[in-house]
């Protein structure tokens, strides 16, 4: 399952929309506390989540799931793209860094290093 982190509805239905069409399962989080406290973190095989987001931030909300020893792909999208952040996000671990509007086969080729083509439908 593919758990997707945005403030921004319109960009949460529409990365689910895509994310779906490739063959996986897709839910979605208006922020990175609904997600942390949600019980479908334990069934998220990758994270794509917001940069900025109102409270905990998405590269926060990376730092608080590797502090709990939750070592799960992220792959983070923005509209604001920071060199600084972009650096931490991945040295951190985060499979990419894309900027809003990102292209799709940019995100398709991230979830197939993320998850290693494990999509019905997709080669492995």
């Amino acid at each position: 399952m593919i758990s997707i982190v945005d403030d921004d509805e319109s960009v949460r239905e529409a990365t689910k929309g895509l994310v779906r069409s490739l063959g996986y399962t897709a839910v979605t989080f208006g922020s990175a506390e609904e997600f942390l406290s949600s019980e479908r973190m334990p069934e998220t095989s990758c994270i794509i989540a917001d940069v900025q987001m109102p409270g905990v931030s998405g590269v926060e909300m990376q730092d608080r799931l590797i502090a709990e020893g939750h070592r799960l792909p992220v792959i983070f999208i923005t509209a604001f793209p920071e060199d600084r952040v972009r650096e931490r996000a991945l040295e951190a671990g985060a499979i990419g860094y894309l900027s809003k509007p990102f292209n799709e086969e940019h995100l398709i080729g991230c979830l197939d290093k993320a998850l290693g083509n494990r999509a019905p439908g997709r080669p492995s």
